[in-house]
């Protein structure tokens, strides 16, 4: 897990980059609609459409922004209609690379993907190669310098409000992970309690991870989850790699 965990933390950074520069806002907005056209526009019934609505006030997307994306969603209004599907491959090193995608033309995405991954040595490849690898869970991240407990102590409480497990990720980062039933409540108790929750998410997490510890490999690695995250259609990126902090530090 340790592999999600700084990958997810560089991707918080960039994803607060490309907000400033409003790219960020177009996923959104596109999560955001597909998920009220789909569920309905009532937060309290939709649960994908509530972790849309927290992702975007998380990257600082205006409210206004929200909830016109929603009421586009909900009101059935014309518009380019989204597939959303997952597509899988590996990087170099073996490094399997699980996407979430929205698009509107499936064939155009799939091989724009397909070079994206050729250009950076690595592969797609079929339906169900990689996905076994990972496990759809909940995800909350703690800054160590925002938190006014110990360890132990963060432990108890992520364990008593129903927390899977508690993990040091790197200097700066604690990682709680639960079970998707429990994701909610767990991030309402420990905010409720004074945790400082710096991030939160459905994600998915490898069950193993690939220690990539040569420094020409994480370099094509990580311009490989770039270039993926900079495709207008992909939404999320999941990877299996563990990557040393003084390696990611020089991306």
């Amino acid at each position: 897990m340790a592999g999600h965990s700084k990958w997810a933390n560089t991707k918080h950074r960039k994803a607060r980059a490309d907000a400033q520069k409003g790219k960020i806002f177009t996923k959104l907005a596109r999560e955001l609609t597909v998920a009220a056209r789909e569920g309905g526009p009532d937060l309290e019934t939709n649960f994908t459409l509530r972790l849309a609505v927290q992702k975007a006030r998380d990257n600082n997307m205006p409210s206004d922004n929200i909830q016109r994306a929603i009421q586009k969603g909900s009101g059935g209004q014309d518009g380019p209609k989204y597939d959303q599907a997952s597509l899988e491959g590996y990087a170099v090193g073996g490094v399997a690379v699980l996407l979430e995608i929205m698009t509107d033309n499936r064939n155009r995405t799939v091989a724009e993907i397909r070079h994206i991954f050729s250009r950076h040595d690595g592969s797609l490849g079929e339906s169900g190669c990689v996905a076994w690898m990972f496990n759809r869970k909940g995800y909350l991240s703690v800054n160590k310098g925002e938190l006014e407990i110990d360890e132990d102590d963060l432990i108890l409480q992520a364990a008593d409000a129903g927390a899977e497990e508690v993990e040091t990720e790197d200097e700066e980062t604690y990682s709680i992970v639960t079970e998707i039933e429990n994701f909610e409540d767990v991030k309402n108790k420990l905010s409720a309690q004074g945790i400082p929750i710096a991030s939160a998410e459905v994600t998915m997490l490898p069950v193993n991870t690939i220690e990539i510890t040569e420094s020409n490999a994480a370099d094509k690695i990580i311009n490989l989850m770039e270039a993926l995250d900079d495709h207008d259609d992909v939404q999320n990126v999941y990877a299996n790699f563990d990557i040393p902090s003084e390696l990611l530090l020089k991306q």
